[in-house]
């Protein structure tokens, strides 16, 4: 399914009969150029993906609701200018807010509609936000379970990205 508000477009891939189905695997993934064309080694948001998908694949269903919210919300700009504070061992969070962009300036309110959209009962998150899960929540879509998405941290970039997730925006990422 296509999703377009009049400024950016959104997509569900949906396996399976969902409708009014309880614990339906959801993986609400933002766009990450990054990772998803250069295949970045400071994120993880490519393998997210593949475990996600791969997850929905032995379940026989679930949704992937893909935001075109790159940069956490901020867009590429932030992105590009934010790198120069990376290179010099600032966190991507604090990045943004010292170019005043938001720390995390995503939404997740179409998500939620999609949810709705789809009539699915209750959703299983598969996250390790919990900002996430408390936003969705809070846009009444009923989450019934979460499923973390992280791989072993073996290069540095990757680490200094967790350490960023964990610390600031207490993701819940085993290191």
């Amino acid at each position: 399914y296509l999703f377009y508000d009049g400024q950016s477009e959104s997509i569900a891939l949906v396996m399976g009969d969902v409708e009014h189905e309880d614990d339906v695997l959801v993986r609400v993934h933002s766009n990450c150029v990054p990772a998803h064309i250069f295949n970045s080694i400071e994120c993880d948001c490519r393998e997210q993906m593949a475990l996600a998908q791969q997850a929905i694949q032995d379940a026989g269903k679930g949704v992937i609701i893909w935001l075109d919210q790159e940069a956490k919300g901020n867009g590429h700009m932030a992105a590009v200018l934010s790198a120069r504070l990376k290179a010099e061992g600032v966190p991507q969070t604090e990045a943004y807010a010292r170019l005043g962009y938001e720390r995390d300036g995503r939404s997740f309110v179409r998500a939620a509609e999609i949810v709705d959209f789809l009539k699915i009962a209750s959703v299983t998150l598969m996250t390790n936000n919990p900002e996430k899960i408390r936003t969705l929540t809070d846009l009444g879509v009923t989450v019934s379970g979460t499923r973390g998405l992280y791989l072993e941290a073996d290069n540095p970039e990757l680490l200094k990205t967790y350490m960023d997730k964990i610390t600031n925006q207490k993701h819940t990422i085993k290191v």
